[in-house]
């Protein structure tokens, strides 16, 4: 007999969101607790400056909880890569590897707008408009206090509260930090040429700049990850001065850049939590279990993926406060979570230096790659989240 009765979900974002779903959907009671449901932003040129790429792995995830599909998705075929010096690039194709998408742009604010609507319409999930201020692990519970006073019990909790967690904090569970020492500058930009379904990046030895196909065929969101200095001098810089900086970096593969929404920035880290079972009643997903750098757009879909790996543990009639059932779990997210800051890491290193011999080994590296189908297949399966399972989509 299952002996887990509640579960609290801290975290109303994609990956908390998912999980609350998925668990309730399994006969789960869920609460699903963050400070206030999400609500639709619109930049200047029409869509939410905050975007996720999103895999097919993800997708099939999301549309098994039935948050896929109600807002707009931007799929895209292509992705190039090239670098600042050099003249060789990969392209990858999604027919390569017998898909239709090597993934989906999906606006991040609509699409949470329409998962907590859905949630809201399920029989086994409560919404708790609410901020935690206190979590108490005992051992025949977990008492959650808020900002307001009021404490409630549950039997199993799962933090999916994002990078800066209050139940890690709370907890006192302290995370491995790897320094990146660079932001990300977000914006969305509009394009003389169409962005043709592709997703395009170029590394500089500042960092990498990526440009993600929206729905319309002529905006594309930008990432771009850099110094603080340089960061403060872009977003300082008027419309027409940045617009041309930007499309230089680019090399212009999409014509001028007509124009540019407001500008954002924020502070990359790469961070660990060395367990993310620290206790047999409390489980530490997504970004409050490991932050990993923008490039390639890993982040939002690591969380999916420890959702779906966790959905492998959390079967109907599991009692998921057991002693050493995350024990495996753990294990796994942990390797792969090193995996991924060991190769963004590595990346950051080889692309940031403009040593004229390692820049030519890069580009020999590259060609090679280019020309290698079945290693270029693995890449884009791994990225894709379909390396375990062989599915394609």
């Amino acid at each position: 007999m299952r002996t887990t009765s509640t579960i609290a979900v801290v975290g109303g974002g994609l990956v908390g969101a998912t999980t609350a779903l998925a668990l309730a959907r399994r006969g789960y009671e869920v609460t699903l607790i963050d400070r206030q449901a999400p609500q639709v932003q619109h930049g200047a040129l029409g869509m939410d400056i905050r975007n996720v790429a999103l895999s097919p792995a993800s997708q099939t995830l999301l549309e098994s909880v039935g948050i896929w599909g109600a807002t707009p998705a931007a799929p895209y075929q292509h992705m190039q890569v090239w670098e600042q010096w050099g003249n060789s690039e990969l392209s990858f194709h999604a027919a390569d590897v017998g898909c239709q998408q090597l993934g989906w742009l999906v606006e991040v604010s609509p699409l949470l707008a329409h998962a907590w609507q859905h949630m809201s319409r399920h029989d086994h999930l409560t919404l708790w408009e609410n901020e935690i201020s206190d979590v108490d692990v005992l051992s025949e519970r977990v008492e959650i206090a808020t900002a307001t006073g009021t404490r409630r019990s549950f039997d199993f909790l799962i933090a999916a509260d994002g990078a800066q967690s209050l139940v890690r904090r709370a907890m006192n569970l302290e995370v491995q930090q790897y320094p990146v020492h660079q932001v990300a500058l977000t914006t969305v930009v509009k394009t003389e040429k169409p962005h043709q379904h592709t997703a395009w990046q170029r590394f500089l030895t500042d960092g990498p700049l990526a440009f993600l196909p929206a729905v319309d065929e002529h905006l594309c969101s930008v990432v771009w990850s850099q110094s603080a200095a340089e960061a403060e001098r872009r977003k300082a810089m008027d419309d027409a001065q940045f617009c041309r900086e930007i499309g230089f970096a680019i090399e212009h593969r999409l014509g001028a850049i007509a124009q540019v929404d407001q500008r954002f920035s924020f502070p990359l880290t790469q961070q660990r939590l060395p367990n993310c079972a620290p206790d047999p009643r409390v489980l530490l997903i997504g970004d409050a279990m490991r932050v990993v750098h923008p490039l390639a757009g890993m982040g939002v879909n690591l969380g999916l993926e420890d959702v779906q790996q966790m959905l492998e543990v959390a079967r109907p009639a599991v009692d998921l406060s057991a002693p050493g059932l995350w024990s495996r779990f753990a294990r796994q997210r942990q390797a792969r979570a090193q995996m991924m800051i060991r190769l963004f890491s590595g990346l950051q290193k080889i692309y940031g230096s403009s040593d004229p011999g390692l820049a030519l080994l890069r580009n020999v590296g590259v060609a090679s790659i280019n020309r290698l189908d079945g290693l270029k297949q693995q890449i884009m399966r791994e990225a894709m989240g379909l390396s375990a399972t062989g599915a394609t989509k």
